[in-house]
């Protein structure tokens, strides 16, 4: 596990110290500042750089340069897709604690059978979403996605696709996908062979040198290849086309009853009351409002997803659902 702490304190500073810090929840004339959360701790569950990280670095900048807090530090909590950081932040005293997670975070509770669960924090927000790319080398013969799949249910596991990390989004797509082409669930273990890279710099080089079949990732890690034609992509997730593969039909418009987006968000301790749990809703919801928010989802190339309140609720609790059903499909899960 690697910490580090930006702000006064020393890179290393022990977690709890993190977590417990010095913030205080306030009214806003309750002195020292106008805002109702003075410090606000962010805690980010892996290490430097990626898209939670990003995330959260955002969300610091955001909320300081809009006055929505009074300060914001970011600690990162490397480990475990995520997992020990939501191992820290399910039982933090702080109430001013937001800890960055996301469908990677749903996947990794289940795949390293957390003891900590999602379930035992507050929801507060999902954030933004990046919707996934199915693609393949550019003289592949796949001119499909329907080609593809139906090669994996002729071939079985002779058709390699590659992507992230086991149990990550992208494996759960292209588990989702076979489930939503027909194949009985009993089959899917035994017909994909998914080949997991730590990152999108390996999944590429093996699909540039034709060592793999396919791949999934982000529309973000593969759209400049594609556009170069070194790639086809053969569709993306999301319900609708995006603007950097405007002629890339989604998995919806090929015929698969199937969405699916990389989101993220934040939840918070599960100790805070309503009080408490209102105070980082208001914060969070004035962030995805303002103008500085919405620059940072340009300059990131991210699709604004906001939701709070009951609906966040009722969509984490369908997604974790949904997602444990996927995992025991690709034989992750028992």
């Amino acid at each position: 596990m690697r910490i580090i702490r930006t702000g006064a304190a020393p890179v290393g500073i022990v977690l709890a110290l993190a977590l417990a810090g010095c913030s205080s929840l306030e009214s806003g004339g309750g002195g020292g500042s106008d805002t109702a959360i003075d410090d606000l701790s962010i805690v980010v569950p892996a290490g430097p750089g990626g898209g939670w990280d990003s995330t959260g670095r955002a969300m610091q900048a955001d909320l300081q340069e809009e006055g929505l807090v009074g300060s914001a530090s970011v600690t990162n909590v490397d480990g475990a897709g995520g997992t020990v950081g939501l191992a820290n932040i399910a039982n933090a005293t702080d109430p001013n604690t937001l800890l960055v997670m996301g469908l990677v975070m749903v996947g990794a509770v289940e795949t390293n059978q957390s003891q900590a669960r999602i379930e035992d924090t507050t929801p507060i927000a999902r954030l933004t979403e990046e919707q996934e790319v199915i693609v393949v080398p550019a003289e592949s013969p796949y001119e499909t996605v329907e080609d593809l799949v139906a090669d994996v249910e002729k071939n079985g596991k002779d058709v390699t696709i590659t992507g992230g990390s086991a149990g990550g989004t992208d494996h759960i797509l292209a588990g989702m996908l076979l489930k939503a082409a027909g194949l009985p669930a009993e089959d899917i273990a035994n017909d994909l062979n998914y080949v997991a890279y730590s990152g999108g710099g390996e999944s590429l080089a093996a699909l540039l040198g034709n060592k793999v079949d396919a791949g999934i990732s982000g529309v973000s890690e593969y759209a400049e290849q594609v556009e170069a034609g070194k790639l086809r992509a053969l569709a993306v997730s999301g319900g609708e086309r995006v603007d950097a593969l405007p002629d890339t039909p989604t998995l919806t418009e090929a015929g698969y009853d199937l969405v699916l987006t990389n989101w993220r968000g934040v939840v918070a301790p599960g100790s805070i009351d309503d009080a408490e749990k209102e105070a980082l809703t208001d914060a969070v919801t004035e962030l995805a409002e303002s103008d500085a928010w919405q620059a940072t989802l340009e300059e990131q190339g991210w699709d604004d997803a906001f939701l709070t309140g009951d609906d966040f609720d009722s969509y984490l609790t369908d997604n974790i659902a949904e997602i444990q059903v996927v995992l025991k499909d690709i034989g992750l899960v028992e």
